[in-house]
């Protein structure tokens, strides 16, 4: 008998386990990846996804061209379908990587197939399933096959090729590894930390209206913390960069506001005065990162490109309380599937 979230509850608590499964995995393919990037010398990047893997995507191509130096951005899938020239303007220079839980999207599919059509470089592929079509189309695939789930929501296997795409930034700029290796009992620690602190704040029934803001690669995290929340618990959720929340949107705030603030390392005196300012207009704040006052994240001996799997848990498990709260089901959102399929011929 279906009990009510236990999918979601289940791959959020687990997810450290799936992360160290993604890493040994991406250690194995270590020295492939390197041959591999050598030959490929892409002048850019493109990172490209669907509704949580875009949102990765924004995440992913902020922290590699930060550590790597190399030009590097987002889209959608369906911008390399519809707007290819827009998009890809040198596709023979470049990367694309692309992100798919189920490697069966028909928009990433297709765009996989137009970016070869037009003398793309190179295709990578993240992916929880290494024999799906995605993964067969690619040249190199970074797997995450421990972090498959039942669930339509993504949580443990969002932050798992986060963990792939973390390491594979930190390999092409020649970073030392060991941070990574410590994220799973961090993930641990943070789970059992912060799940009475989710708990009440996804309880609470007089929020009617939550903010999610980060900047950098924590930009692409709150926008997908506001999509868990919008799934899972139908609430009014919105993400901004920190600075432009000032830009009009604060217009919203109220009593009934929960502003989540997903601070970091380089911009943290910018941002938390923006938290300070949310709260003097009579917000409710939480504020998670390095040295974050509610929830701190990591340790000394984390540095920022391997700090932002971290933000994940937490906001995971506020989504999927506020969906109990409501009566609500986190394991099957409203309107959703876990895939998206389309006619590929109808582009």
């Amino acid at each position: 008998m279906h009990t009510q979230g236990s999918h979601t509850l289940s791959e959020i608590t687990s997810q450290p386990d799936a992360w160290a499964d993604a890493l040994r995995a991406f250690a194995a393919l270590e020295r492939e990846l390197a041959r591999a990037w050598a030959s490929v010398a892409p002048r850019q990047v493109i990172f490209i996804g669907c509704g949580s893997t875009h949102y990765l995507s924004q995440t992913a191509a902020a922290l590699f061209q930060g550590v790597t130096g190399v030009s590097a951005r987002a889209c959608p899938s369906s911008e390399v379908v519809l707007f290819s020239e827009q998009v890809l303007p040198d596709p023979r220079q470049t990367l694309l990587v692309a992100i798919s839980r189920s490697g069966t999207t028909t928009e990433t599919l297709v765009a996989v197939d137009r970016f070869r059509r037009i003398g793309g470089r190179a295709v990578w592929a993240v992916t929880c399933y290494p024999d799906s079509p995605l993964a067969q189309a690619a040249d190199l695939v970074l797997p995450a096959e421990a972090a498959q789930e039942q669930s339509v929501a993504q949580t443990r296997s969002f932050a798992s090729m986060l963990v792939l795409v973390q390491a594979t930034a930190a390999a092409v700029a020649g970073l030392d590894p060991a941070p990574l290796a410590a994220l799973p009992e961090l993930g641990r620690e943070l789970l059992a930390q912060t799940a009475p602190l989710a708990q009440a704040w996804g309880g609470e029934r007089e929020v009617d209206r939550f903010f999610f803001l980060g900047s950098g690669p924590q930009y692409g995290l709150a926008n997908e913390a506001m999509l868990k929340m919008k799934e899972m618990s139908l609430s009014h959720s919105e993400a901004f960069h920190f600075l432009e929340f000032r830009h009009g949107p604060m217009s919203l705030v109220n009593g009934q506001s929960l502003v989540v603030g997903l601070l970091s390392q380089a911009a943290y005196v910018h941002e938390q005065r923006v938290m300070a300012e949310m709260s003097a207009l009579g917000a409710a704040t939480l504020a998670l990162g390095p040295g974050a006052a509610h929830v701190p994240l990591g340790d000394e001996h984390i540095p920022a490109w391997a700090m932002p799997v971290l933000y994940l848990p937490p906001l995971q498990l506020m989504a999927y309380h506020q969906a109990i709260a409501r009566g609500l089901d986190p394991d099957r959102p409203r309107h959703l599937e876990s895939v998206v399929y389309l006619d590929p011929a109808a582009f």
